[in-house]
């Protein structure tokens, strides 16, 4: 029976665009954290070379964004798709025991395990079926919390995916201690009582 881990896999790709049908994964990271977003390694981080096609495919604005990021001069020398999946799988198997299965988390993560789906399902499967994503808290830290919203760490990875990945454990870490109760959080009574609250309020609409 397959257990699910306390860990979180943090992913990160860069694309040649967001469509799912004609772009390519160019870039992949991995980080793995513990529960409390404690960094359990430095992480792997992989350039993929994207077929002709993808590459022609790119508009300007991913481009650009490439070329000053510098990866598009390392895509030509870059691993396959496939070399790419595997290392990354042995990278995860080293801290999630294959019996187990942790959490996608990330930023806007929806997009990167589309990808995954797509181009690295071996891995994709090796995953928890729930994610962890950033930019949802985000969102509604911006509309309950305005001023932690509005003072989160600035974001500058420069379109990286390493970078940008552990700028996203970086932020959870902010969220956390920003937004959610500190330890050792509410009673069970407490808990329990706010349920009954929620069932209440929402009553009407269910």
């Amino acid at each position: 029976m397959t257990k699910s881990s306390d860990r979180l896999v943090w992913v990160d790709c860069e694309m040649t665009g967001l469509d799912i049908d004609t772009d390519e994964l160019c870039e992949i990271a991995v980080v793995i954290t513990d529960y409390d977003l404690n960094i359990i390694d430095p992480g792997l981080d992989l350039v993929i070379k994207p077929s002709a096609a993808a590459l022609e495919n790119m508009n300007d604005f991913v481009r650009d964004m490439h070329e000053t990021s510098g990866l598009i001069t390392e895509m030509p020398n870059g691993l396959t798709a496939a070399e790419a999946e595997l290392q990354v799988l042995d990278y995860v198997l080293k801290f999630i025991p294959a019996d187990q299965k942790a959490p996608l988390a990330g930023n806007s993560i929806g997009t990167d395990r589309a990808f995954l789906t797509k181009y690295m399902p071996r891995l994709d499967n090796q995953l928890h079926y729930r994610n962890v994503d950033v930019s949802s808290i985000k969102e509604l830290a911006r509309r309950w919390y305005p001023r932690v919203y509005f003072n989160a760490p600035a974001k500058d990875g420069g379109h990286r995916a390493l970078a940008d990945i552990l700028e996203s454990i970086r932020e959870l870490a902010y969220y956390r201690q920003t937004v959610f109760v500190s330890d050792p959080g509410p009673s069970s009574d407490q808990a329990k009582s706010r349920a009954a609250e929620a069932v209440h309020n929402f009553g009407p609409n269910m």
